[in-house]
């Protein structure tokens, strides 16, 4: 007999998703993976890795849910847009933490040239800063007020690239701790 900690625990696993022409696209919960392969949406995908699948108990059925699979229906993908420059975005772009910092409280959009200066409201000219930072910075670059980003302000990018490129540095770190 399976405990409900252990059932509730298998379900919350995820499982990467790739698309039909093999890009990763997303996790997605063990439900949804089910879904996808017994409809035939999905097929299981081998990376070579020695992951082991995850086994799901029914009343009368086991499931084995691999931890990757291949979408066989091509994917409507949204048409996806660089956000616009806005105070929301900014926040999310930056982690809701201070560019200069670090800090996660009292929040302020700083403009990287002051708009006194010619800086404009563009992606990579603003940034996350603290009240404090903000103010210690003032009218002033960041290399005239002696402060350095943690990190070059930039476009936001497609999330599915994003998410492309996360799963294989996390796979290539999982497949050196292997070899190792």
């Amino acid at each position: 007999m399976i405990n409900s900690a252990t059932k509730s625990t298998k379900l919350s696993q995820s499982v990467a998703v790739f698309s039909k022409n093999y890009l990763p696209m997303n996790q997605i919960n063990i439900r949804r993976a089910i879904i996808l392969l017994v409809t035939g949406k999905a097929e299981p995908l081998d990376l070579g890795d020695d992951t082991k699948a995850i086994s799901i108990h029914s009343p009368t059925m086991v499931f084995l849910i691999p931890q990757h699979i291949r979408l066989t229906v091509n994917h409507k993908e949204r048409t996806w847009r660089i956000p616009t420059v806005n105070r929301r975005e900014i926040l999310r772009r930056d982690k809701h933490t201070c560019q200069y910092c670090g800090n996660t409280k009292h929040l302020t959009i700083d403009h990287v040239i002051p708009t006194s200066k010619g800086g404009q409201q563009v992606w990579d000219n603003v940034v996350t800063a603290c009240e404090r930072c903000n103010n210690q910075k003032s009218d002033r670059s960041p290399q005239q007020a002696g402060m350095t980003l943690r990190i070059k302000p930039k476009a936001p990018i497609h999330p599915i690239v994003a998410f492309a490129g996360q799963f294989w540095r996390e796979h290539k770190i999982q497949r050196e701790g292997i070899n190792n």
